[in-house]
């Protein structure tokens, strides 16, 4: 077992990283967890996991229900919220009882946010079993759901009481699934760790081949750059917005497609699209522009996309949380393990970069 932590004074956590569920009990307690204990799960994470996460629970005397969402992104909203809140009123939960989210970043999404506003406020715990999930979006506590059309427009930062990852549940991911968690995996090598960066180009075929090794090394590289990032800057007001590299991009490609992209490809055509943009902006060369293309090539990630509007898609990125005073806000690498982040307005250049990734 692998031990991390993200240290933010009375919300700081632990992040366990494990090779199966024998020890997700034993961290509740360490929790000092004492009430009730809800686990939320989807549909396709169900029939593999819920029983032995609730069997690990009740086996360490946790009482113990479960409650199945609807899978995929189009079901986070606050429909999908009000369900859980009807469940949980029907358990008569008091502050002591605690939201295990069990899933991929939908889950955890919605989860957190279930839990940061029931009885404003009770304690959750992620359970990640995907690469997206375990790499990024459960550990940092940004919780929330899809408004709209608007990704992640409702939304809080709420901390969960600890992360707890077990690496072998990737073996039953789609592979498109992993793909588009390596998307997020690439982003932190490439925007604070060079070396993570080189060791996933140099390790992919051992990724997609499950090397329990490879796969602990990078949750803890994961875990440990974003645990970082989010202890300087826990609610975004500066650094955190770094995190944010591909998805200025990524954000606007996804909502026009309705989510019919996985995020992780979103992200890759966003990174291929900040590394045009730096380009350009004669921030970065195009051997850079190809290295890094060429490792989310080699990951089956897209780095163009056919059948979208270039008008569209720039619109739609002033819907983005990240837009200030009309601009468009970037996070652009100088070089591998390097960005920054800018604020632009040039519609022309904006849209030349749009009009190269979606040809």
């Amino acid at each position: 077992m692998l031990k991390l932590n993200v240290n933010l004074d009375k919300r700081s956590y632990p992040i366990y990283i494990e090779t199966d569920f024998s020890g997700l009990g034993k961290a509740c307690l360490s929790a000092r967890l004492s009430g009730k204990l809800v686990v939320i799960t989807d549909g396709n994470v169900e029939k593999y996991y819920l029983d032995e996460c609730s069997r690990q629970l009740s086996d360490t005397g946790f009482e113990v229900f479960r409650y199945v969402i609807p899978a995929g992104e189009k079901n986070k909203n606050l429909d999908t919220v009000r369900g859980i809140y009807g469940y949980l009123a029907g358990l008569k939960l008091d502050r002591q009882a605690a939201l295990i989210a069990l899933g991929g970043g939908v889950t955890g999404d919605i989860t957190g946010f279930a839990a940061a506003t029931y009885l404003r406020g009770i304690s959750f715990i992620q359970v990640p079993t995907t690469l997206l999930a375990q790499a990024d979006s459960s550990v940092g506590g940004k919780v929330g759901v899809d408004f709209e059309g608007h990704k992640n427009i409702i939304g809080s930062f709420y901390q969960p009481r600890f992360v707890y990852i077990d690496v072998n549940t990737l073996r039953t991911l789609p592979v498109r699934e992993l793909r588009s968690g390596l998307a997020e995996v690439i982003k932190h090598g490439l925007i604070l760790d060079g070396d993570f960066y080189e060791y996933i180009d140099y390790n992919m075929k051992k990724i997609f081949t499950f090397d329990d090794n490879v796969l602990q090394y990078l949750a803890k590289m994961n875990c440990t750059i974003k645990g970082s990032v989010v202890e300087q800057d826990e609610k975004e007001g500066g650094l955190r917005a770094i995190l944010n590299f591909g998805h200025t991009f990524g954000h606007a490609v996804e909502t026009v497609s309705d989510f019919a992209l996985a995020h992780g490809e979103c992200v890759s055509v966003g990174i291929a699209g900040a590394c045009r943009l730096a380009q350009r902006l004669e921030m970065i060369d195009g051997n850079i522009v190809q290295k890094i293309t060429g490792t989310l090539d080699k990951a089956g990630l897209p780095i163009k996309l056919t059948g979208f509007d270039v008008e569209k898609v720039y619109e739609t990125m002033f819907h983005d949380k990240k837009v200030k005073g009309g601009k468009l806000n970037f996070v652009l690498p100088k070089g591998i393990g390097e960005v920054i982040q800018c604020s632009l307005d040039d519609e022309k250049l904006i849209k030349a970069v749009l009009s190269e990734l979606l040809v």
